[in-house]
């Protein structure tokens, strides 16, 4: 075989692409951060695309931001980045990466697929979002805001190579989008030495010292959720099953902010347990470990999480998990082991008692999710995944290529002896 664009695996050049990135704090950012950083220590050359927080393009550290304007209308701190730029495409180019690898569906998948059509190269696509849990955005119907997404999402993966889905659940979604691009399901990792339980004393004492801010007991149990304040996280229901439980030493801690916050307030004030709330809002990236030490519990509601890594997260740093069932959380929650999932208050109460009433199970619980994530959610893992689905990618490319440079040079011989095809 002649020599092909088959780079070894240690060496691939790889562009990744994001519509979202720091200081946002979500899912996206946190897995494309993470997947920057283990595919380096791999000895890939990574550099990133992505959208800047004001009209202005730049360039620092591998990372390529485009200039963009605010679409907080549409979604809270999303950007709609600009399509044309010829420096920057001229920079990409000229560094030829071997894979592109898109994380959003919008400004920055537009230069993918242009980067990766221009090189010749593979389009990978993670499908971080299920937005057909966002409907109440953008249309005034579930069923209709379905079809759109089905669609949309069908005629976008159509154009790449490979499509990685974080859960089953993704899978089988795209599966019935009829999605036609071979689909990869390949967890999202953790950095395992960030979120952890706390080790030393002065650690203990922080989340000590942190719970004490919020006026929170040491006997009190902590129920903990970190996400995004906003309706598809489903908080409603969290406040509504705190209340129907009535336990005055459970304490909500809602680590985030948003737009539903006001809604939130106002709902935990009509339902009588404000003084068993607290909203800590925003906190820096680099923090959110910290808050992680102060729970007992971590709870959710959310039916919308494609990756649930807020979940990992949690149990990484040896919190039981008390969720709303949902498929995405089939390979998380070990019933009874890692936490519990449940569908209505009664179940909620059941799955709190079990936890909060027992603290020999609490412990038990504990190091049961310290032991799942070590197991299931490292970072390296992940990247490694990763880049297998680059490295098959790559090949079936370089094979195309072979194989469409045979079939002409048979064509052209058969020309020569005189061969009609």
């Amino acid at each position: 075989m002649s020599e092909t664009h088959r780079p070894s695996s240690p060496t691939l050049k790889v562009l990744l692409t994001t519509d979202w990135w720091e200081p946002v704090v979500n899912g996206v950012v946190a897995s494309v951060t993470t997947l920057r950083r283990e595919l380096e220590s791999l000895g890939c050359e990574v550099r990133v695309l992505t959208l800047a927080p004001g009209l202005r393009s730049r360039r620092r550290d591998g990372v390529y931001e485009l200039g963009s304007v605010s679409a907080a209308l549409v979604y809270d701190q999303a950007r709609i980045g600009m399509l044309s730029n010829r420096g920057v495409l001229r920079e990409i180019l000229d560094w030829g990466p071997d894979v592109v690898h898109s994380q959003c569906e919008f400004s920055t998948h537009v230069w993918a697929r242009r980067i990766a059509r221009d090189l010749d190269v593979p389009l990978v696509h993670t499908y971080h979002t299920i937005y057909e849990d966002y409907t109440h955005y953008y249309s005034p119907s579930r069923t209709m805001g379905r079809k759109a997404v089905a669609t949309f999402s069908r005629k976008l993966l159509h154009s790449t190579d490979a499509v990685i889905a974080p859960t089953a659940k993704v899978a089988r979604l795209l599966e019935g989008y009829r999605v036609e691009r071979p689909v990869h399901v390949v967890p999202t990792g953790l950095d395992l030495e960030r979120f952890r339980p706390a080790r030393t004393a002065a650690e203990r004492s922080d989340a000590a010292s942190l719970r004490e801010s919020l006026g929170i007991a040491p006997q009190d149990t902590v129920l903990l959720s970190v996400c995004r304040l906003a309706k598809e996280k489903n908080l409603d229901e969290v406040l509504d099953h705190v209340a129907a439980v009535d336990r005055p030493d459970a304490v909500l801690v809602l680590v985030g902010d948003g737009p539903y916050r006001a809604e939130l307030e106002e709902r935990a004030a009509r339902l009588g347990v404000s003084d068993r709330v607290r909203f800590v809002g925003v906190v820096d990236p680099e923090e959110v470990a910290r808050w992680y030490r102060i729970g007992d519990v971590f709870v959710s509601a959310s039916l919308s999480e494609t990756q649930g890594l807020t979940f990992i997260e949690a149990l990484a740093c040896g919190l039981p998990l008390l969720c709303r069932r949902d498929e995405s959380l089939e390979a998380v929650v070990l019933e009874g082991e890692t936490g519990y999932c449940y569908e209505d208050s009664a179940g909620f109460e059941r799955g709190l008692s079990a936890i909060a009433d027992s603290s020999a199970q609490r412990e038990r619980m504990a190091a049961a999710a310290l032991e799942h994530a070590r197991t299931t959610c490292g970072a390296e893992a992940f990247a490694r995944s990763v880049l297998d689905v680059y490295s098959g990618v790559v090949a079936r490319r370089a094979d195309a290529r072979y194989m469409g440079a045979a079939l002409t040079a048979a064509c052209l011989m058969g020309e020569d002896l005189g061969v009609s095809a």
